[in-house]
């Protein structure tokens, strides 16, 4: 069995650029950042960064477009794609990107705009996990 699922909460690093297809659907990308957090072989604390391509199609893209901006937090759920092609002079290039497939977005304030970076503790942020054991019926108390 293969799977190929990447879920991703971070912040975009530019406004989503919006655009359309030859057969009118729109596509929507963008890049978001995500930090991790660890401590060192020394015991101090450090933040290693990885930023993502993203793009989004259809709804999602109208969305994105519609309510996201640069700071804004999101996570995104979808599949890696590797696409290539050629540049002008002949290299083969290549790009991965998440091609999303649902989308929520982040906190908002009282004002309706997103909350800066330093508004929100690691806390705020949606931790998602698997659990490894099964739920057995009987554990549920209805």
């Amino acid at each position: 069995m293969n799977l190929n699922k990447a879920i991703i909460v971070g912040r975009l690093t530019k406004d989503p650029e919006l655009r359309a297809l030859p057969n009118g659907q729109n596509v929507a990308s963008f890049s978001m950042a995500t930090n991790r957090y660890f401590n060192d072989k020394s015991g101090q604390r450090q933040e290693n960064t990885e930023f993502h391509n993203i793009v989004l199609f259809g709804r999602l893209a109208d969305v994105a477009s519609q309510y996201l901006k640069k700071g804004s937090m999101a996570l995104i759920e979808g599949r890696i794609q590797t696409r290539s092609w050629q540049d002008n002079e002949g290299n083969k290039k290549y790009k991965t990107e998440i091609v999303g497939e649902s989308m929520q977005l982040g906190p908002k304030n009282t004002q309706g705009t997103e909350q800066s970076s330093s508004h929100l503790d690691k806390e705020e942020i949606p931790i998602i996990q698997k659990e490894d054991e099964e739920i057995d019926i009987k554990d549920i108390p209805f």
